[in-house]
């Protein structure tokens, strides 16, 4: 009996990684939802930055205080100059990039596009030297064969629609808004007004693809910051709120002349910035930190394209966003070339901890022969 109840607790425990990266995916999808209903419903895009980043600052602080106060160094000035310009350069930029391309697409574009960040962090770290390329072995192919697939795709779900889905050819004349532009559908569109959607689409999904660039700039450049400021938290904390203090300077630029841009009321606004700042910043981040821990990061990336699923199902059922062949396929070019480029990643990792095993099982093997010799002599 004893035995039995080890056996399932130990079950349970192997289990909850899976959970817990499925409740990851589903707050990320959530996060897309209701960030284009707000956007959708007139927030602007870059006061919405700096609401989101005051609530995750907040949300942040508490933690890096009472875990990491004895952790955490006093940053140098020098420190905190290079914190604040990765913050400038990586989140700032990102975010605002972002939500003004969602309000020019649909959640699942902004979705679908986020599964390109793991090969764009490859391109760039690539270029950086960070990163071996290997082309003589099927591991490197896989990347880079991975990588060209999965910009191909997200190139696909920018610029090429297709036709509708037939069996999800919503009524367009619901009262509901039009998730991918924001706008309440009444009837037949004009041409013209199809033509400029069209091109608005093509627009958010490029700008987009722009903040998922600036965005894996922000993942490379974490691994060096990290090390001179070993307190994670603590350094996140930081930058978001120094990314609160950037954001509320660009918002001021863009919207110093329009204050009713700020009011904040008890609506989808205030659900949307809340939810963005508390849960998935500060919820997922220690749920996602975790993982690492338990399963590592390559495991984590694995689970990117629920995220696209989820969003894709939540749009078409609650919101009536019309579904395209075209997006279709670029997704699954998206998905098929990010699973290439994590199964070459772990591959080139598996083979490199060999390697390392057997330099130094032949280094300990030469030790001891020496050793023998000595001994004889």
């Amino acid at each position: 009996m004893k035995g039995l109840l080890i056996r399932k607790f130990s079950s349970m425990e192997s289990k909850k990684p899976y959970i817990a990266m499925m409740f990851i995916q589903l707050v990320y999808a959530g996060m897309a939802l209701f960030s284009k209903a707000a956007i959708g419903a007139g927030m602007n895009p870059f006061v919405f930055v700096v609401y989101r980043q005051t609530f995750a600052s907040l949300a942040l602080t508490p933690f890096s205080i009472f875990l990491e106060r004895k952790k955490a160094p006093r940053p140098s000035f020098c420190l905190l100059c290079k914190i604040f310009f990765v913050s400038l350069f990586g989140i700032t930029l990102s975010l605002n990039l972002y939500y003004v391309a969602l309000n020019n697409t649909s959640a699942t574009v902004a979705t679908a596009t986020t599964n390109t960040i793991p090969a764009i962090t490859f391109i760039i770290a690539a270029f950086l030297r960070m990163e071996s390329i290997a082309i003589k072995h099927y591991h490197g192919v896989a990347k880079v064969v991975g990588t060209t697939v999965c910009l191909s795709g997200a190139l696909v779900v920018a610029l090429y629609k297709g036709p509708a889905v037939k069996f999800m050819n919503w009524n367009s004349s619901s009262s509901l808004h039009h998730h991918q532009t924001g706008h309440i559908s009444n009837g037949p569109s004009s041409p013209s007004y199809s033509s400029t959607k069209a091109v608005d689409s093509v627009k958010g999904a490029l700008i987009m693809l722009s903040a998922n660039t600036v965005w894996s700039f922000w993942v490379i450049l974490q691994g060096p910051l990290i090390k001179l400021y070993p307190a994670k938290v603590h350094l996140t904390s930081l930058q978001c709120w120094f990314s609160c203090i950037q954001s509320l300077i660009v918002a001021i630029i863009f919207e110093r002349s329009n204050p009713s841009a700020w009011k904040l009321e008890w609506d989808i606004h205030l659900l949307s910035v809340a939810y963005c700042g508390i849960v998935v910043t500060g919820i997922t981040y220690w749920l996602q930190a975790w993982c690492i821990e338990k399963k590592g990061p390559v495991f984590i990336a694995m689970f990117t394209p629920l995220a696209l699923v989820i969003t894709i199902i939540f749009s078409a059922f609650i919101w009536k966003e019309q579904m395209h062949w075209g997006s279709i396929a670029g997704a699954l070019l998206l998905i098929g070339g990010l699973y290439s480029v994590l199964w070459g990643k772990n591959k080139e990792e598996v083979t490199n901890t060999r390697t390392e095993e057997e330099i130094k099982n032949e280094l300990e093997s030469i030790d001891a022969e020496r050793q023998l010799k000595c001994l004889v002599e």
